[in-house]
């Protein structure tokens, strides 16, 4: 399984995250645009750089210039992040976690929340966002979790209902559509925590800090 950091120009995240997941397989990082300013504030080892370069700093394309790969596309029907991501599928990537996807900028947040849908069918992706780690899941699925584990849950539409075994407040072929209800910072009651998600897809949202000291990434 190929593994890849996505690191984009949004919040920029701790040294210390990115050499975890190195250490996780995550060893291939390709930073959306901008997200190169970050890299080598960092002092990152990158591998590409993808994006229409209009927010790479010029230092920092200089930099890079003879470390790492530069790719210009200047499509604009795909935001940075997509055009890495179709990257990474064309490279036979199947797994990537993005780092700096949420940030100042909501609309860029948001945009980047719906592309894990977008790409549902491709690629696995998972937001990190300081402490909370971002997933989108369907079907049957079964959670490595720790008791007294916070765990939140959120749906979109009505049709799309969960049922969960393990959890603090029980889900019955409950929807949660947004705006209306949600499954916020529910909590597991053992080792492991089941759900049955039917006609669609949910987020999970799980605790970094906590998964990542009990081996559970």
């Amino acid at each position: 399984m190929k593994k890849c950091i996505i690191l984009a120009n949004g919040d920029m995240p701790k040294k210390s995250v990115v050499a975890f997941l190195k250490k996780r397989g995550y060893t291939t990082l390709i930073c959306a645009d901008g997200g190169a300013n970050s890299a080598l504030k960092l002092g990152l080892k990158t591998d590409y750089i993808i994006g229409d370069l209009d927010s790479i700093e010029p230092k920092v394309k200089n930099y890079f210039a003879d470390r790492c790969r530069i790719i210009q596309m200047k499509r604009q029907n795909d935001t940075d992040v997509e055009k890495c991501l179709k990257f990474a599928i064309s490279k036979g990537f199947s797994e990537t976690i993005l780092l700096g996807a949420t940030g100042s900028r909501l609309d860029h947040s948001f945009c980047n929340l719906g592309i894990v849908l977008k790409f549902f069918s491709k690629i696995k992706i998972r937001i990190l966002h300081d402490n909370s780690l971002l997933e989108a899941h369907t079907g049957n699925v079964t959670l490595q979790t720790l008791r007294d584990e916070v765990i939140s849950i959120y749906g979109f539409d009505k049709k799309t209902k969960v049922t969960s075994e393990g959890l603090k407040y029980p889900l019955s072929k409950t929807s949660l559509p947004f705006g209306e209800r949600e499954s916020t910072s529910n909590v597991s009651l053992g080792d492991f925590v089941k759900l049955n998600i039917k006609n669609g897809k949910m987020f999970v949202i799980r605790d970094f800090e906590m998964m990542k000291k009990n081996d559970l990434i």
